[in-house]
């Protein structure tokens, strides 16, 4: 066998290298929300931070260095950054990585799939207010901006830019070492974080819209389990899941990922289930079995 043979072989025998954490973070508060007439007049991909953003974004720099430093369980822990490509979030990366030297990070991608929500170029503030109490009255998911994005479309790229994060991961192309703990940061803003925590752990609409939006660079920790699966509730309390919006049974869930193993159910939740078959019954003792002079006239006939 050749060296080249001999590597590649060797290569596919690697275990997956997964990250220890996913961190979520929204960027610091930005001119846009301190006055939304900002984005009558400035295009917002340029919205800038505000000082307080600014203090803000420093500040969750320092707190990300320590909950990274506090919980790896090596000292060579590293970080990968992920960034929208607006300038609000870019001058919030900026800002965090006063807390990290040049060693600790492996990397930084501009991402524009991870981008905020499109409301459709310069808005019209008093036009604006009419179309948030449209949505409400809509639904925040399907609801479309005119000339701009909802939040499934949304959910469409993100899910692409997951697929990208998966091969990424799976090729090793953030050159994460086996010794060090990594941390995947993703500096985006409030409703793309929220849908890429639905597309992750496969929340359904009716649970999107649950959801409150994350503060001003707050964050939200995916943290790797001993069963290989990623959770809310190995750093977060349940109490912070539940001002965020999680229900009892979405927390449920989060709490079984924190230990469960990878790619198994989770027959603790029924609310996958239940959300879709309000009449199944719980034991199979009436269950229908085929036979040549039993022939249902139809499926539904099955699980009635």
């Amino acid at each position: 066998m050749s060296d080249q043979h001999y590597q590649q072989h060797n290569h596919k025998k690697q275990p997956l290298l997964l990250p220890k954490r996913i961190i979520l973070l929204r960027h610091g508060e930005s001119a846009g929300n301190l006055d939304t007439s900002a984005y009558t007049k400035i295009p917002d991909p340029q919205i800038p931070l505000t000082p307080a953003g600014l203090a803000q974004a420093r500040l969750a720099g320092t707190n990300l260095r320590h909950l990274i430093s506090r919980s790896s369980s090596s000292s060579h822990w590293r970080l990968y950054f992920y960034v929208s490509p607006y300038l609000r979030t870019r001058s919030t990366l900026q800002e965090i990585c006063r807390s990290f030297s040049k060693r600790r990070v492996l990397g930084v991608r501009e991402e524009c799939r991870v981008r905020e929500q499109d409301f459709g170029n310069f808005q019209v503030e008093e036009g604006m207010k009419v179309i948030k109490e449209t949505r409400e009255r809509y639904g925040r998911f399907f609801y479309r901006f005119p000339e701009g994005e909802s939040a499934a479309d949304v959910f469409d790229r993100v899910s692409n830019f997951l697929e990208s994060l998966w091969r990424d991961i799976e090729m090793n192309r953030l050159h994460h070492d086996h010794s060090h703990d990594l941390s995947l940061v993703i500096v985006s803003h409030g409703l793309t974080s929220r849908v890429f925590l639905m597309k992750w752990f496969k929340w359904t609409v009716e649970q999107f819209e649950l959801l409150n939006n994350p503060g001003n660079c707050e964050f939200r920790v995916l943290e790797l389990g001993n069963g290989g699966e990623y959770s809310l509730a190995i750093h977060h309390t349940e109490e912070e899941m539940r001002e965020w919006g999680l229900d009892s049974e979405m927390i449920a869930d989060q709490k079984w990922r924190a230990h469960g193993n990878r790619g198994a159910s989770n027959d603790n939740c029924p609310c996958y289930l239940d959300t879709f078959f309000d009449h199944l019954a719980d034991s199979d003792d009436n269950e229908y079995e085929d036979s040549d002079d039993k022939t249902p006239s139809d499926a539904s006939s099955i699980c009635a």
